[in-house]
Order: C-alpha cells, then structure tokens, then sequence
C-alpha cells in the first residue's frame, strides 16, 4: 500500500490517450493519499489540462480538482485530511 500523502504523476510528452490511462492508474493505485498533483505543463497547449478539468471533476474517485501552485499543474483532492 502507498503511503504517499501526495502523489506526482508527470504528464508531459503524453497525448491525452496516453494521460487518461496514466492518470486511471494513479487513481486505482493511490493507496492513503489524499491529494493526487498532475503535471500536465502549460503554454502552448492545453489539451491535457483540459482533459483533465473536464472528465476528472465529476469523477467518484475525486472530491475537487484545484488549480496548483503553478498554471502546469492541476491538484486531485481524493480526501480530506
């Protein structure tokens, strides 16, 4: 079991095929974390971000989704602490 409290999962140099799967596998391996930080990398494209706002925030396993500390990188909130 993973007792990461926060875990990192890089997307960059994925296309959104490739994210959702990465992403789905996070997901079903998180463990006890409670906050899953998604690189997805900002600028030229959004596609990725995107993806992720749009079929991540209605998803059981996620209780919000949160802009991060950088404008490449999206927050899962999986539970409260």
């Amino acid at each position: 079991m993973r007792t990461e409290a926060i875990i990192t999962l890089d997307l960059h140099g994925k296309n959104t095929y490739q994210a959702r799967i990465a992403l789905e596998a996070a997901l079903r391996k998180r463990g006890g974390a409670y906050r899953l930080r998604v690189i997805h990398g900002y600028g030229h494209n959004t596609i990725i971000k995107n993806m992720i706002w749009s079929e991540y925030e209605g998803h059981p396993a996620v209780l919000r989704l949160e802009a991060g500390a950088n404008p490449g990188q999206t927050d899962m909130v999986l539970r409260e602490i």
